[in-house]
């Protein structure tokens, strides 16, 4: 009951940073090392050729979407139960819990079963080229079918995350990255397994950390039971679950598309292209996991202090959290630009083609990711908050509604370069959006925040 207190404390009492820190940079550390996975694969599986390494990249949309399955129930969940232990609601915040966590199981066992049956149809959409085929299938029908163990994750994750144990989440995490990273060299090139060694590791890690969760929950460390009898189907609960949940799920979705988009578009050029996109779009995803991670812990802080029209409390956590995370982004984004062609030459053995695509998209990726930060405190803010049309909306922003025109149209007038830009484009446009969204939301919580001390005066 202690550590619950603890878990309690952080969220409503603890000065900001000091929330910040114990609860974001756990999780950003996890995320960080958990990012790994497909980092790591496309590090060792670009040793065995274009192809192979084309191969995951393909793959790689669809394993998003099943995991955007864990992101529905439990970012959606996260989002109500912050609110519900602002308010002192542990009842609401248990049955909603354990509804989230039994659903996102059931709905990931049906979409992962309809994966594997039409598994060459999906990889062909994907951007799979008759070179890829073989390799994807392989890698795929390992990989997806291991998804449920990713998708019982990404759902505690959050859950988890939401009631302060982001301790937690951070050992589960990096249990199974650091697992990977063992595994990956032993099972592609020890036991000569190729692509199927990459899956095979990553289905075992992924296992591992599943088996962290099981145990936090029967040791009873959670605040919450888990138990069957708990699952409350009710209109309430899957419409506060849905109202954040399928933003987050449309912006996995959106995710996904663009990046077979990408593939599709970079298939014009060959494997080389398809396989240096690859790697631009893991390093980038690994600096944006980065900073989700650390809103992750900002995230609850916000629900909570706004469930317990704490203010002052809300609007520091806001100005910390962007300062903190545009830092790291400014910092990760010269990196990727200053170096770019000596980071991308790491997942080769030496194709020029593929070093001087990836090195040129990795380069101006880099300068527009400096605004990632303030875009995804915004973007999760909206949700923390409740607000899930204008969550939607501003989630939808970067993948969505400024990238797929903007892919769609550009390659067609500015060919290979329309390719490596259409990412930064969407980047800037929807910090623009940003900024006009924001405005409105701080005036919203100013007029909220009188009338509360009206009230209590």
């Amino acid at each position: 009951m202690n550590s619950q207190n603890k878990k309690m404390e952080l969220l409503g009492s603890a000065p900001i940073s000091k929330a910040l820190l114990a609860m974001g940079i756990p999780t950003m550390i996890g995320m960080l090392i958990n990012a790994l996975y497909n980092l790591v694969d496309a590090y060792f599986v670009g040793g065995l050729g274009e192809s192979q390494m084309g191969a995951i990249s393909v793959v790689y949309p669809l394993g998003q979407v099943v995991v955007g399955l864990g992101l529905l129930f439990g970012n959606g969940a996260a989002s109500y139960i912050s609110r519900l232990l602002g308010q002192r609601n542990k009842k609401q915040a248990n049955k909603v819990s354990s509804t989230a966590l039994y659903s996102s199981l059931t709905v990931g066992v049906v979409i992962i079963l309809l994966s594997v049956i039409f598994l060459r149809p999906i990889l062909k959409v994907l951007g799979a080229t008759e070179s890829i085929m073989p390799y994807a299938v392989t890698y795929a029908s390992i990989y997806i079918v291991s998804c449920i163990f990713n998708v019982f994750n990404v759902t505690m994750n959050n859950i988890v995350t939401s009631e302060g144990a982001a301790k937690t989440t951070m050992c589960a995490l990096l249990i199974g990255a650091v697992l990977n990273i063992g595994l990956d060299p032993l099972f592609i090139y020890t036991f000569h397994l190729g692509v199927a060694g990459a899956a095979i590791a990553t289905a075992i890690s992924q296992m591992v950390s599943t088996i962290v969760y099981l145990v936090y929950i029967f040791r009873k460390k959670s605040v919450f039971q888990f138990r069957i009898k708990d699952c409350t189907f009710s209109k309430e609960i899957f419409s506060e679950i849905f109202k954040i949940g399928v933003p987050t799920l449309v912006f996995q979705l959106l995710t996904s598309i663009s990046i077979s988009l990408i593939n599709n578009a970079a298939g014009d050029y060959g494997d080389a292209a398809i396989a240096g996109m690859g790697v631009v779009t893991r390093l980038i995803s690994m600096g944006s996991l980065t900073v989700f991670g650390f809103i992750k812990g900002f995230q609850p802080i916000a629900g909570y202090s706004y469930g317990a029209r704490e203010f002052d409390r809300l609007r520091s956590a806001i100005k910390t959290s962007i300062l903190w995370s545009t830092i790291f982004c400014v910092a990760a984004g010269l990196l990727l630009t200053l170096f770019s062609t000596t980071i991308v030459s790491q997942f080769t053995t030496g194709n020029s083609e593929m070093i001087h695509i990836g090195a040129s998209s990795l380069r101006i990726n880099g300068i527009t990711f400096m605004l990632f930060g303030f875009y995804t405190v915004y973007s999760s803010l909206f949700l923390a908050l409740g607000k899930g049309m204008a969550g939607f909306i501003l989630g939808a922003c970067r993948q969505g509604i400024c990238f797929i025109p903007v892919i769609l149209i550009l390659p067609s007038v500015w060919g290979l370069n329309g390719i490596l830009y259409a990412q930064p484009i969407a980047d800037v446009l929807s910090a623009v959006i940003t900024v006009f969204m924001a405005i409105p939301l701080h005036r919203n919580l100013n007029v909220m925040e009188r009338n509360q001390t009206e009230k209590e005066n």
